[in-house]
């Protein structure tokens, strides 16, 4: 049978399972599966559940709503998150499943529910200023001015925050009541308890020139006593207890190399009251940096303790890849699954070295697998985009590798067209991701794949700057945006056409978003060797920036390496806007009216430049959207924006 090409409005088909738990006994396990209505352009998520014993699964939720973020009770009760009613509120469900009973009724909804005990939960919540209580933001009848007084007013994921803090709540299911459980200057997240300690991340207000900081709390929950352990040194996620309360695990750095430093795996000794750095002398990124498109819905796990306190899991991102690690408390690391793949969800086993785990390759989208650290066996547990996968013509890349000029190893793959005949040329699109410190990896991309449907080859490497290759290699970027990473991505092309004899070297293309946007109107400015560009949520005047984006003090004075007003000079030269004139590929810009990550100013004044001079551009915008358009925007908009790029190089390719 004779594969399909794969489409944009394939996006509707796929499905991602994610955030999976085992029940406290360990026989069963819970995740969510989300999807796509293509009638209603919706996303849909609803809860699953396997029987171990015989691995059948039983769907726990349904109609039109988004239900996520399951969590076991220490009885088996399951609480979760559900939009059913509207506002995203807390729902549980018995043991044995059933109707869900609403628990909170929050104006401000509830996210990341974890269980105290029984009966109680904690959960996060915006809290408003009381001036805003009982107010629709959004009620054109009831416009409310807003006064600004923090340096940080509007967030790319929440708009703009009109004094909302977020805090922690506790829900008791005894009762019915709900009430405020800690209140902090900033916001408070990702809560974790033991017997005697709630542990939480704090981010207090921006401060001038010190740019965010995120610090790990413990406040005892006999006497209310609250500890700083990290007191402002940097960044910092992820805590967990270890089963007997002992320990406490957490993800961060220092800001030694600013932005650019990869994260370490850090262990607080409740009974010595002693911190340390486990992985202070381990060149690798404790968390999974891989940028994609076609996995939503997954929740980071952070660290999984063992049941005997003594060691636990965590995933590390390595040269393309995402695998898990096993560490111990007193510093031991090495990996127990390292394959050329992306995991991106993983929950241990209650009482065994077995986990489940999210894994996704280039040729197949996330599914779960139970998985025996001890002996490596495995079992696929969900087959939720078999049926596609059947009848998809998914192309395959290969690794592929060259030298820059200073001697570092460029890493990337390079996809052949789906239909590939070698006897014939074919034109290549270069692609970079953002970041600039993520990077591509093994997993399943959707654009690529319809690119490579429709006849073209795919490039996508990783250039200084990308995580996973090292402290190093990551910082190489900072202050030299434009410098290096250009020289490295001209060097990726020319050994991809020396190595590859059915490239056309006269068609090529460029495309990236955000970071991948800024180096795609840089490349443009300074070279003329591709025929179509496609810039994306970019960058294009450092100046600017600076003031209208969520991070862009912070972001500019660190990656960049100036400041306004006194480094403006400096800014202008990193600037691709400063180079426009020089511009002659044709150039597609695409950008979200609310991306408050790379405002749409910086596509509004790099189009208005390039129309001004006769160049041939194209601006699409799309309305009511932030930076996570081609991740997690409204559905028919990214089936648009890919319409959009295929369009645009199959007329100037």
């Amino acid at each position: 049978m004779k594969k399909e090409k794969i489409t944009p409005e394939d996006l509707f088909r796929l499905k991602t399972p994610a955030d999976p738990r085992f029940s406290p006994d360990g026989k069963r396990i819970v995740f969510s599966e989300a999807s796509i209505d293509q009638e209603s352009y919706t996303y849909h998520s609803h809860l699953f559940v396997i029987d171990r014993s015989d691995y059948s699964m039983q769907q726990w939720t349904f109609g039109q709503s988004n239900n996520h973020s399951p969590r076991w009770s220490p009885d088996g009760k399951l609480a979760f998150i559900s939009s059913r009613s509207g506002e995203p509120q807390l729902y549980v469900i018995k043991s044995d499943g059933g109707e869900a009973k609403q628990i909170t009724s929050s104006e401000s909804g509830a996210q990341n529910p974890v269980w105290m005990d029984e009966q109680r939960v904690l959960f996060t919540s915006f809290l408003r200023e009381e001036s805003l209580k009982g107010n629709s933001l959004h009620n054109p009848e009831h416009p409310i001015p807003f006064e600004l007084t923090e340096l940080r007013y509007k967030s790319d994921a929440d708009g703009i925050l009109h004094g909302r803090k977020n805090q922690l709540f506790i829900a008791d299911l005894t009762t019915g009541e709900t009430e405020l459980f800690l209140t902090c200057e900033g916001d408070a997240a990702s809560p974790a308890v033991s017997r005697d300690w709630l542990a939480y991340i704090h981010y207090p207000e921006e401060r001038p020139g010190k740019g965010m900081t995120a610090d790990v709390h413990l406040r005892s929950l006999q006497t209310g006593q609250d500890i700083n352990l990290t007191e402002g040194r940097g960044i910092f996620s992820e805590p967990q207890f270890s089963p007997d309360g002992r320990y406490l695990a957490f993800l961060g750095h220092e800001k030694e190399y600013k932005s650019a430093t990869i994260q370490k795996l850090w262990l607080y000794d409740l009974a010595n009251e002693a911190l340390i750095c486990l992985t202070g002398e381990w060149d690798m990124h404790a968390g999974d940096a891989v940028a994609g498109d076609a996995i939503y819905g997954s929740v980071f796990p952070g660290i999984q303790w063992t049941s005997d306190s003594k060691g636990f899991y965590l995933i590390v991102s390595d040269r393309g890849s995402t695998g898990v690690y096993y560490g111990s408390v007193e510093g031991l690391m090495y990996p127990v699954r390292m394959e050329a793949e992306h995991v991106s969800g993983m929950r241990l086993h209650p009482s065994y070295h077995l986990a489940v785990l999210a894994i996704s390759t280039p040729e197949f989208p996330s599914e779960l697998f139970e998985v025996d650290f001890q002996t490596g066996d495995s079992i696929q547990l969900t087959r939720l985009n078999e049926e596609w996968l059947q009848k998809s013509a998914v192309s395959k890349p290969e690794p592929f590798e060259t030298e820059a000029e200073d001697g570092w190893t460029i890493h990337g793959w390079m996809m052949k067209p789906a239909d590939w005949n070698p006897e014939k040329k074919y034109p290549v699109i270069l692609q970079i991701h953002g970041g600039p410190h993520m990077m591509y990896a093994n997993t399943y991309f959707h654009e690529f794949q319809v690119l490579a449907s429709k006849g073209y080859v795919i490039l996508y490497t990783n250039p200084r700057g990308s995580q996973g290759y090292g402290q190093d290699f990551v910082n190489l970027v900072r202050g030299d945006y434009g410098g290096g990473d250009f020289k490295d991505l001209m060097c990726a092309v020319d050994k991809a056409i020396e190595q590859f004899d059915f490239i056309n070297s006269s068609r090529l293309g460029v495309a990236g978003g955000s970071y991948g946007g800024f180096m795609t109107n840089w490349i443009v400015g300074h070279t003329n060797r591709f025929k179509a560009a496609v810039t994306q949520r970019s960058i294009s005047n450092w100046l600017s920036f600076s003031g209208v984006s969520d991070i862009g003090p912070s972001f500019t004075e660190s990656e960049v390496g100036g400041a306004m007003p006194e480094d403006a000079m400096m800014l202008w030269e990193h600037s691709p806007l400063k180079y426009a004139a020089r511009i002659e590929t044709p150039l597609l810009i695409l950008h979200s009216e609310k991306d408050y990550r790379c405002p749409i100013e910086q596509a509004e004044q790099l189009y208005v430049t390039l129309k001004n001079k006769g160049k041939t551009v194209k601006f699409i915008r799309f309305p009511d959207q932030n930076h996570e358009l081609s991740r997690s925007g409204h559905p028919k908009l990214r089936v648009e924006r890919l319409h959009a790029i295929l369009n645009w190089f199959d007329e100037f390719l």
